[in-house]
């Protein structure tokens, strides 16, 4: 499923329109795919979608009007390159190109003459004075991701950014300033030195070996009003108004709150968290090492992969303060089909057809009848599914009657399930454990799918 299956950790879901979880791509089952959380977290660079996001391809699109080249072709052109940077960028497109997300009200009013001009006069600029680059970023950055909120960009080689934004980046010396054109418009990019680790971090615990295997976590959200979940529609009362030094101080306050020994994590997230769509439901995250993330979230990753069983940290991303504690795996829905889950994988590849049928307590973004369903509804409902394919029904027309997932419930595609594939855990892993043809179920955060391996 699109919608639900590459968003992984709830907040990102809410941020599509913010940051993470963008609508599906066909091949993306809901509930599938093990992205990021929310909008923030999910592939693409920007929060408002503008920025060197990923999953766009790598070409500049053909403008209508022949654009300018100003590219930092003495920077493109050598050949040793750094394997991480972080790097801050402007920016800018202009009236007449092709631009995939939408066009800044901005840069409809602005030929591509005047906007080669600009990113040049703003490239001088931060020549000159490369920390100057917050502020000309907020002033004139079209990408409101980084913009609003002043996080670098992490660049490394297998980052899932626009290939010309990263030709650039890694190839800058700390402090350098290049200009690079993509399909988004003109890049002025500085490389910045990391950022120190703020002081309420959980250093200790992010110098650890990560674990390997699969973990889960139950994290609440703080957040303040210079964050991007502050600022978007989605943004909590309580953090438009705050400060990050009151902001700190709170979290002081919770994280002293879970570490006690009868914390109660639950009752925690409903009173503090500010992710809408965990908060009330104390939603459990399912993360492995292999999940894709984005780069602006890779210290989240980081921290819950270090993290021991009931050991609770702190990490600071661009949407706020994440308060995270491992809890041990959750016990099995009785609906899952657990001698399938029991077997080592029967292939590396298949292809699979699921239906994504949600209830009250657990469905996907926009499943209004699994919002209605109670429980005893779904676990007939399920059964009822499972003795038709059974009998042999295809899958394609219930898959149409009854699935929440938008990506393939109305045309029946199937999706391609591989161990690496960006699909959330149990998706993948009940999966690859089917044979040709046969039946099986399994629970996500999206609700219980019902999966039948067609090839």
């Amino acid at each position: 499923m699109r919608t639900s299956p590459h968003c992984v950790i709830p907040v990102l879901l809410l941020l599509i329109g913010a940051a993470g979880c963008q609508k599906p791509a066909k091949q993306q089952p809901a509930g599938g795919s093990g992205q990021g959380s929310g909008q923030t977290m999910a592939r693409g660079g920007s929060g408002s979608g503008a920025g060197p996001a990923a999953g766009q391809g790598s070409g500049s699109g053909s403008a209508a009007v022949e654009a300018k080249d100003i590219d930092s072709k003495d920077i493109l052109a050598r050949t040793e390159t750094a394997p991480e940077v972080q790097v801050k960028h402007v920016l800018l497109a202009w009236n007449g190109m092709p631009a995939p997300r939408g066009l800044d009200p901005r840069a409809a009013k602005r030929t591509n003459a005047e906007t080669a001009t600009l990113a040049q006069d703003i490239a001088a600029k931060l020549k000159a004075n490369p920390d100057a680059i917050d502020d000309l970023a907020k002033q004139y950055s079209e990408d409101q991701g980084s913009a609003s909120t002043g996080e670098p960009y992490t660049v490394k080689p297998s980052s899932r950014f626009v290939q010309q934004f990263k030709d650039l980046a890694l190839r800058l010396k700390e402090k350098e300033v290049g200009i690079v054109k993509t399909m988004f418009g003109y890049h002025v990019i500085v490389r910045v030195p990391p950022p120190p680790p703020d002081p309420l971090e959980s250093s200790d615990v992010m110098a650890r070996t990560p674990d390997t295997g699969t973990v889960y976590v139950q994290q609440l959200l703080i957040s303040w009003k210079d964050t991007m979940l502050a600022k978007s529609p989605q943004g909590d009362p309580r953090a438009k108004e705050r400060t990050k030094a009151d902001a700190d101080k709170l979290v002081k306050e919770v994280m002293d709150k879970a570490r006690a020994p009868k914390a109660d994590m639950n009752a925690l997230m409903k009173q503090y968290s500010e992710d809408p769509s965990s908060k009330d439901s104390a939603r459990v995250n399912e993360i492995t090492p292999d999940m894709p993330i984005n780069e602006q979230f890779e210290n989240f990753k980081k921290l819950v992969l270090r993290l021991k069983v009931g050991e609770v940290g702190a990490v600071k991303t661009s949407l706020g303060w994440h308060i995270v504690k491992r809890v041990p795996p959750p016990p099995p829905d009785p609906l899952e089909s657990a001698a399938i889950l029991k077997r080592e994988p029967v292939t590396q590849s298949a292809k699979v057809k699921h239906i994504l049928l949600g209830w009250k307590e657990v469905h996907a973004p926009g499943d209004t009848k699994g919002e209605k369903r109670d429980r005893a509804a779904l676990d007939k409902l399920v059964k009822e599914t499972v003795a038709k394919l059974a009998k042999g029904a295809k899958i394609e027309p219930l898959m149409a009657e009854l699935s929440a997932d938008p990506g393939s419930a109305s045309d029946g595609k199937s999706y391609d399930v591989t161990p690496t594939a960006g699909l959330v855990p149990p998706f993948k892993n009940l999966s690859l454990r089917l044979k040709v043809g046969e039946v099986g179920v399994v629970k996500s955060d999206f609700g219980i799918h019902i999966i039948q391996r067609v090839e």
